[in-house]
């Protein structure tokens, strides 16, 4: 934007942005820098002058922005000097204080020639992390390395292999592309990575069903699996247990809902009243376990261990899965027609539901009406309910019957719900 398109009246309004943002910041820089040693440079003084410079100088020539680039230039040499000449008895500078300093000049210019809310973001996220210095410091002894190979991981997936992926059809087979396959997997990958996050680090172990909530986002056939074993483990039958099982499975729908959304919000606005309808029955049942008046252990604990849900082969094998499910699905679709792709979604949801539903967001399979594929989301989910049901008798026993009959239950009212969508939608 140049100078010469803003109004009078908007040009002001943009000096005044800068100004006010610059005494947000210098109140943040002397509360955390200068409440001991005054003659540190910034401040509530200084960063409002230095924005103001910087605007001005701008304004001066902003075709090639020599005179700011000029005033950028002195301030960093001024900077440079006073760093290197402080006084040794006060505490080693920090190249915070020079930082603050030049963003106070650069946020000047900033607030005129971009958008408001990047000069505000800027602002903002400058004070978050001079107030948080603390913290930040204390994250070295908190987070593992390990964690930092799992950030490194999730940035792999999305910042190099996305980009890199090619965006046009590549097979015959299957009208889904790298681009939309791989995106595919960075989004299941980013709400596992989440709910993983979550689980490890946040104070969550007695938080009523809380734990076995986030366990639901993360993988509810995981979460059924291990919370039925410690059913098992268990010296009477616990309500807390049984209810975790119950609620991992009513996040399951919310968590379909959240990734269809992703690929296609009309097919998920249309998905989403059975979806909610079946995660609000299943969490109703579970609070109704969960009050039931039985003992229940106050040590109960809920939280289901993650793995690492962003290891590239891991990540690998599951893109190839979704490619196999839509060739798949493309030749059962044109063999047997819809109702082959209804008693497709049956027997995929024995097993990983993901990459069907995701082939399906992608427009994997051609030639059926919204409702039947819809149908065809809460068939799967409902086939996969009958095998976590399955699960949790067999890895918890007799204990786990009430669980597995509520998960039977709403796998009955998911196929019920996919009737609904066939025969009146």
């Amino acid at each position: 934007m140049t100078m010469s398109a803003l109004a009078p009246l908007e040009l002001a309004g943009r000096l005044a942005l800068a100004v006010g943002l610059a005494v947000f910041m210098g109140l943040a820089f002397e509360e955390v820098y200068k409440t001991e040693e005054r003659s540190i440079p910034g401040g509530i003084r200084t960063f409002p002058m230095l924005a103001m410079c910087g605007a001005t100088l701008y304004l001066i020539e902003p075709a090639h922005a020599v005179a700011f680039v000029a005033g950028l230039v002195g301030l960093a040499v001024w900077l440079h000097a006073y760093l290197r000449n402080a006084p040794a008895a006060r505490e080693a500078p920090t190249f915070m204080t020079p930082a603050s300093n030049l963003l106070a000049y650069v946020i000047g210019a900033i607030a005129l020639i971009e958008p408001p809310w990047v000069a505000v973001a800027l602002a903002v996220t400058a004070v978050l992390l001079l107030g948080a210095r603390e913290r930040l410091h204390r994250l070295i002894h908190v987070v593992p390395r390990d964690e930092l190979i799992t950030a490194g991981m999730f940035l792999i997936l999305v910042g190099i292999i996305l980009p890199l992926v090619p965006h046009r059809q590549v097979s015959s087979l299957t009208p889904l592309t790298p681009y939309g396959i791989w995106l595919a997997v960075v989004t299941v990958c980013t709400l596992s990575y989440l709910s993983y996050l979550l689980q490890r680090y946040a104070p969550i172990k007695d938080a009523a069903l809380l734990p076995a909530i986030l366990g639901g986002a993360y993988s509810s056939t995981a979460t059924t699996v291990v919370l039925a074993k410690r059913l098992r483990e268990a010296k009477h039958v616990s309500a807390d247990i049984s209810a975790g099982i119950v609620v991992a499975t009513a996040i399951m729908y919310v968590r379909l809902g959240v990734v269809v959304a992703v690929f296609d919000v009309k097919f998920a606005l249309t998905l989403a009243p059975g979806l909610a309808a079946l995660s609000a029955i299943g969490a109703t049942l579970a609070i109704y376990e969960w009050r039931r008046p039985r003992p229940r252990n106050a040590r109960t604990n809920l939280a289901v261990a993650p793995k690492n849900p962003l290891q590239i082969p891991t990540a690998l094998i599951f893109a190839v899965l979704i490619v196999v499910i839509s060739i798949v699905s493309a030749w059962v679709k044109g063999a047997f027609g819809e109702s082959g792709i209804l008693v497709l979604s049956a027997v995929v949801g024995l097993t990983d539901i993901d990459p069907f539903v995701l082939n399906i967001a992608q427009g994997g399979i051609g030639g059926m009406s919204v409702a039947s594929l819809c149908a065809a989301v809460l068939i799967a989910a409902s086939s996969n309910n009958i095998a976590k049901a399955a699960y949790a008798v067999g890895f918890g026993g007799a204990g786990a019957y009430r669980p597995a009959v509520m998960l039977l239950a709403l796998s009955l009212l998911g196929v019920i719900a996919a009737a609904v969508y066939v025969v009146y939608i």
